[in-house]
């Protein structure tokens, strides 16, 4: 199957094209469903003034495997109290740095992160990512302050009544309709949709490798359709993947990704935490709220490190 025309996932992503339908110099793609007036509208839901931070903790305990291509935070002091003895007036000060994988943990995926057929999102060239450049078209910093919306969140797992979905349990169209009836509450256009599979929880007691397996619970390929339809601006997800491993499409990796990245334009946070806000979504029926989720600015970069902040 090396014609890209055979694979089922690529016909999908021919359907669901965003490709020129915000101009052909287009670098935002569904982030551009997030409108002045839907930011008006998503500062209201604020009421309560709590707040919830969705994301991991950057640090060598993070999920990142050792000795692949993501490498978790090193982080160093490169000035310390006793490097400032002397000063007249018994001032110190202390600065540090960070080496570490962009994406190593809670974090956004660019639109320069995947593609197929030669190209990114909006027919942009593979070669446009280089080793000098970094991502000189769809980089992430071209959007890093966009992602702050309206954010819904819909819990799979207590839809299934279990805290954590089955490995590998395939998210449908049909689950995300039904958390929807089940909450009283309606993605609509320019949101920013959170999943809950509960995976976020084998992290949390300690169990990385079942955390970061190849048998994720997670969102399949029918779910990029009612996305398309539903105008979703972002999606975001608590396992590391967003989509369901292995993948039901036999020879393929990451086919949710080439379709929602490439095709679609569509950005996706991936190890994100709805542990805390699930559980106070649940006892006040609430399940919309402000999100706010910029990234870094890197120039070049394909993605970015996050903390996302729910406010109710």
């Amino acid at each position: 199957m090396s014609d890209t025309t055979t694979w089922p996932h690529h016909a999908l992503g021919k359907e669901l094209s965003n490709w020129g339908r915000w101009g052909d110099d287009d670098e935002v793609g569904t982030l551009n469903f997030i409108t002045p007036a839907k930011l008006v509208a998503a500062a209201q839901l604020v009421r309560t003034g709590k707040t919830f931070d969705l994301g991991m903790s950057f640090g060598k305990e993070g999920p990142a495997t050792p000795n692949t291509f993501r490498d978790n935070p090193q982080h160093l002091m490169t000035l310390l109290p006793s490097d400032s003895t002397g000063a007249p007036d018994g001032m110190f000060g202390t600065d540090d740095l960070v080496v570490m994988s962009l994406q190593a943990a809670t974090q956004w995926d660019g639109l320069a992160h995947m593609g197929y057929g030669g190209h990114f999102y909006n027919n942009v060239p593979a070669a446009t990512v280089n080793n000098f450049t970094g991502a000189s078209r769809d980089s992430f910093d071209k959007v890093a302050g966009r992602p702050i919306s309206r954010g819904v969140l819909l819990d799979i797992a207590a839809l299934k009544g279990v805290d954590r979905l089955a490995d590998s349990y395939e998210v449908t169209a049909a689950d995300l309709l039904a958390a929807e009836e089940r909450q009283g509450v309606t993605v609509e256009s320019g949101d920013i949709l959170c999943v809950r599979t509960g995976w976020h929880q084998w992290f949390a007691e300690g169990d990385r490798d079942r955390y970061m397996g190849e048998n994720e619970a997670g969102l399949g390929l029918d779910t990029l359709r009612w996305l398309y339809d539903r105008e979703v601006a972002a999606v975001a997800a608590d396992n590391w993947a967003v989509e369901v491993y292995p993948s039901p499409v036999e020879g393929t990796y990451a086919p949710f990704h080439q379709v929602a990245i490439r095709d679609m334009g569509l950005t996706l946070g991936e190890m994100w935490d709805f542990e805390a806000l699930a559980a106070d979504c649940a006892e006040d029926g609430v399940w919309e709220f402000l999100l706010c989720a910029p990234g870094l600015k890197v120039t070049g970069s394909v993605g970015s490190p996050i903390t996302p902040i729910a406010l109710k």
